[in-house]
Formats: structure tokens, sequence, C-alpha cells
């Protein structure tokens, strides 16, 4: 099965062909009293290139175009084009041309997963969240910026998807079964999740994994626009035996009211609710308000960010028995020794 979101990210060469599509008259005459060659196939205008300068000249004309905002534009290079191909924006390939770098980055999935440790109130570890990161010889990134890049350039599908992929994998290498995986996604980059999590769950079964040792988190970082459209993609984890979870709760897009409607079987309270909640009684109120809406519909609450045992002592006062933070761990590229020792795996 292939998906044009998904698939892989072609360079663009020193010389090829730039497609236009809804190219007005006015443009192709631009293009053509500028001296490069033009043709029209089934309305869409195709402009030969055969230098890095002639490319960036040929996108000026475009970006002047009174029709710009409307154009959707493909470059294809030397190399026979793949089978699906990829057509984007003005502004996506504004963007792939002024983070190359960044764009090789995901092109080439030079990123690896580092985890962090999940505790019980014994302080046990039961799990671990897969987390983004550069390669330990790799060009340095900053995970949320390069998500940014993907998402602004039409790649946040492919990028999302190889994530996830890389998490799976890790765990394989990494941790014995039963010990629970978080991974987390982007519920704008599955657009079918019957058809989108295909590669997902076949990489679990792939790894001799199960899939009920992982738990899919959807991540904060965009509003949840289409509850129903996250609904299915949560049914469609648990049709294959995952878990699903709905992160930072308590801030930002996932509020309380969004929680009660999606059921997740796991709720991780925001940071900055955990911070120095024994401390503070609003936010007291607020960990004991999301603590009962989650357990009228038996989810399972976990608090993030937790930095010192103070927080530590009073959330498991209130009954939370799952905890996350650098108070028992920061992010590594593999567990702690003592987590290998007690699995027999050192």
């Amino acid at each position: 099965m292939n998906c044009i979101h998904c698939s892989p990210i072609e360079p663009i060469e020193d010389k090829g062909i730039l497609k236009i599509r809804r190219a007005s008259p006015s443009l192709a005459s631009a293009v053509q009293a500028s001296g490069f060659k033009l043709t029209f196939r089934e309305e869409v205008c195709e402009i030969s290139y055969s230098t890095r300068e002639q490319l960036l000249n040929v996108m000026k004309l475009i970006e002047s175009a009174k029709e710009a905002a409307l154009l959707t534009i493909s470059i294809i290079g030397t190399e026979p084009p793949s089978e699906l191909e990829r057509w984007m924006s003005l502004s996506q390939l504004q963007v792939r041309f002024s983070n190359y770098s960044l764009i090789d980055i995901i092109a080439n999935k030079e990123f690896c997963s580092y985890m962090q440790p999940i505790v019980d109130d014994s302080e046990q570890i039961v799990g671990f969240e897969f987390l983004l990161r550069p390669l330990p010889q790799g060009t340095p990134f900053q995970p949320h910026i390069l998500f940014e890049v993907a998402r602004q350039s039409g790649f946040h599908s492919f990028l999302d998807r190889a994530a996830r992929i890389s998490a799976i994998e890790s765990s394989a290498r990494l941790l014995p079964h039963g010990i629970k995986r978080f991974i987390n996604f982007l519920p704008s980059s599955i657009y079918d999740p019957q058809y989108c999590l295909t590669h997902t769950f076949e990489a679990i079964e792939q790894q001799g994994l199960r899939p009920d040792d992982f738990v899919f988190e959807v991540v904060e970082t965009e509003e949840i626009g289409d509850i129903s459209h996250l609904m299915q993609i949560f049914a469609e984890c648990r049709s294959h035996g995952a878990f699903v979870a709905l992160d930072d709760v308590g801030a930002g897009y996932s509020t309380v009211e969004v929680m009660s409607s999606l059921q997740p079987d796991y709720v991780k309270i925001d940071r900055g609710l955990i911070s120095f909640c024994d401390q503070d009684a609003s936010k007291q109120k607020a960990v004991n308000e999301i603590i009962e809406r989650a357990g009228a519909f038996g989810g399972k609450v976990l608090a993030e960010g937790i930095e010192r045992r103070e927080e530590f002592q009073f959330c498991r006062e209130l009954g939370i028995h799952l905890a996350q933070g650098y108070l028992f761990g920061k992010p590594a590229a593999t567990p702690p020794i003592h987590f290998l020792h007690a699995a027999g795996m050192s």
C-alpha cells in the first residue's frame, strides 16, 4: 500500500523538471521570456532546468505570479520518479528550500528514539515513553522544530510514521515483553486510521512484539479539532489490541472536556499542574478533578514532569499510581542499568 503523505521524500536535484498546476498564461509567458523551455501536458506546465540557479530563478518567477497561492508544484529530478508523485504548495516548497538541512534529516531518517522511564507508585519501572532525538554522531536538531518544519513542508505524516517505526524497533531491541511502550502520534498525520496505521502494526508484528505492550499517545502540539476522527484512531488502535493515551491533560488543547469525550486508557496530567502541586491549592483542585473525571470511565492517571519527591508523595496520596519525570530518569538511549539487571538483560 502506498500513500503520498507517507511516501519517501525524494531529493531536489540540480537538474530536472519543475511542474506547475493552474499556471496562468501570463506566468507561462514570463517563464518563456526568461529563456526557459516550457511545455503543457494535461493542464500541467512543465519547465526544464539544468542548474540549481535556474531552478531558483524559476521559483522567483512563480513567487511573483498573482496566482502563486493557488499553484501546486512538483519537482522531478533525473532519477525515475516514484509511483506516487508529490505535489506541494508554493509555501511548502519555500519551507523545504529554506530548511534543507532539516528536510535531509527527515528524508534520510537521521534520528533515533530515546526513552524515559514510567514508574508505578512503588517506583518500579513499568514502561517507557519514546522520544525522537538526533543520532549520537548526527546533525543536532530540536525535536519540536523538526516537527514544525515537517508540518509546514507537508512532510509531517512521513516523519510521524517514521518516528513511530523507530520507537517500535528500538523497543524490540531494548525492552522485554510486558513493559509498556508509550509512543507519540499527531492526529493530523493519520488521514485514514485503518490505512495509515497499517505499517505501524505490521512493524509490531514483524518485530515479534505484543500490541498490548503499546500505548499510542496523542501529543498536545496541535488542536484537536475533530473529536470523531480521533475516536476513529483510538478505535483502530484498540482493535489491534493496543492502548491509547491523552497527553498534557489540563493544559492547552488537552482539556478535561476533551479527555471525557475521548475516554483514553491513560490520562497524562500536564507537568504544569504537577510542578509544586503539593504546595498549590488551585493545582490540587485541578488535579483532583482530572482524577475524578478519569475514574468515571476507568482511565489510568499518570503524573508527568515529577522532579521533586514531595510531588510524587502527594500524587500517591491522591491515588495516582503512575508517574514520569526527572526524579525517576531523564530520556536516554538505553534503559537504566538497574532496570536491565532486574529484567535479566544486562
